[in-house]
């Protein structure tokens, strides 16, 4: 039987601005030259990094940049903390930097504020990438918080300058700005949520309510992809979040459903388009 879908992919989904550049960086360096490191995942998504390492792109992180002397290494779109840039000096590395420039707009604002004695708080994911960078700029000053739950356990000064990792919910900054005022803090809030990301949500609401089913492609690392596929899933509870072509089930569809693929800031269209032919044998 022939299930004839109709599936149409997400015009808006793919790449961000920040990751197109660091892997046109990327491949523009491994055109000419056998191999390039790259500190951390360059984008994440396991799919497209394979494609890079395929090509020369040598995925390294921060124990073995400290043992590498005199090589080229890629800054990808996430930014560095300051003592990369050290590290890199005393090792004679050439640092190729694809540092997203929203994220180096943050960096710079958030050194700022520490430079001017501010108590900084950032609204980020433990861990990530970015949000190492960005504490990196306040000497791991910074106090950084998922969720508002647990800043329950700390003591927090009456006053302090709030930021936001540049891929978080803008609705979620915005409640927790008004609870922590409502809390009596004297606070000053930057709402620095990269646009080009935070557009997404209401572009993606408009997509996603014109099908029966939607099929969100995006790495499991990638937090940018949990926020997006949490709004497809609020506003068509039909949706389904893979990482691969193999992760689709049959079971999902019905015959002539019509099918919206959609995907994070970090899902290659390659990928997508992968996805919307495996529909289409069904």
């Amino acid at each position: 039987m022939s299930y004839d879908l109709n599936v149409t992919i997400d015009k808006s989904s793919g790449f961000c601005f920040g990751v197109v550049y660091a892997i046109d960086m990327a491949e523009d360096i491994l055109d000419h030259e056998e191999y390039l490191y790259c500190l951390g995942d360059i984008v994440h998504n396991d799919e497209e990094v394979e494609r890079l390492k395929a090509k020369g792109l040598r995925i390294i992180d921060h124990a073995k940049l400290g043992e590498l002397q005199n090589e080229k290494v890629l800054i990808r779109a996430h930014g560095e903390a300051p003592s990369t840039y050290e590290l890199a000096l005393a090792n004679n590395l050439t640092l190729i930097d694809a540092s997203c420039p929203v994220v180096l707009k943050l960096q710079n604002r958030i050194k700022n504020s520490h430079d001017d004695k501010e108590q900084i708080l950032i609204f980020g994911k433990h861990g990530h990438a970015e949000v190492i960078g960005l504490q990196g700029q306040t000497d791991g000053k910074a106090i950084v918080f998922q969720d508002l739950a647990e800043l329950d356990h700390i003591e927090l000064p009456n006053k302090f300058t709030l930021y936001s990792q540049t891929t978080k919910s803008t609705d979620k900054f915005y409640q927790i700005k008004e609870e922590l005022l409502n809390r009596g803090y004297d606070l000053k809030a930057n709402d620095t949520i990269c646009r080009q990301v935070s557009n997404r949500y209401e572009e993606l609401e408009e997509f996603v309510s014109h099908f029966n089913k939607i099929v969100f492609v995006s790495g499991k690392k990638s937090s940018n992809g949990k926020v997006l596929y949490d709004v497809c899933k609020k506003h068509n509870p039909n949706s389904y979040f893979i990482s691969n072509v193999e992760e689709l089930d049959q079971a999902w569809f019905e015959p002539n459903d019509k099918v919206g693929i959609c995907g994070a800031t970090s899902t290659p269209m390659w990928l997508m388009e992968k996805v919307k032919m495996a529909l289409e044998t069904y």
